[in-house]
């Protein structure tokens, strides 16, 4: 189990890392553009790929085991790191957690909060493909 929440802290703290800059780049750029709906639109492929490209890696750096319950520890781990960093960060810029859960309710924090299940799921997913390496 220690394998598991070793990938998944690191799992969530590089799509985090992935996700400031990428994020910097949707509000700053294609919101403006094409909404906020629409950035995360774009945005969201190009995480949940980085998401599955990462997952596999790092379970296979840390010895992760090709079992559900190992996988769904590393998501666990990476969504919990992962939700309390977005968190932090959001205070640090002088962002309340009351009204960051209150951005959830939009059609774009819906997306998002989505993608963030998607992401916790990846390890579990990648299941059959990495039992056949």
């Amino acid at each position: 189990m220690r394998r598991a929440l070793g990938a998944g802290a690191a799992y969530g703290a590089a799509i985090f890392a992935l996700g400031v800059v990428l994020g910097t780049v949707r509000v700053l750029v294609l919101a403006p553009r094409v909404g906020a709906l629409g950035a995360v639109a774009v945005e969201l492929p190009v995480m949940l790929g980085a998401s599955w490209l990462a997952a596999g890696a790092l379970a296979r750096r840390f010895g992760v085991p090709a079992r559900a319950g190992a996988r769904a520890a590393m998501g666990a781990a990476g969504f919990v790191l992962l939700i309390a960093a977005e968190v932090a960060l959001g205070r640090s810029l002088g962002q309340d957690p009351a009204r960051q859960a209150a951005a959830l309710a939009t059609a774009a924090g819906a997306a998002g909060l989505a993608g963030q299940v998607a992401f916790a799921l990846i390890p579990l997913a990648r299941l059959a493909r990495d039992r056949g390496r």
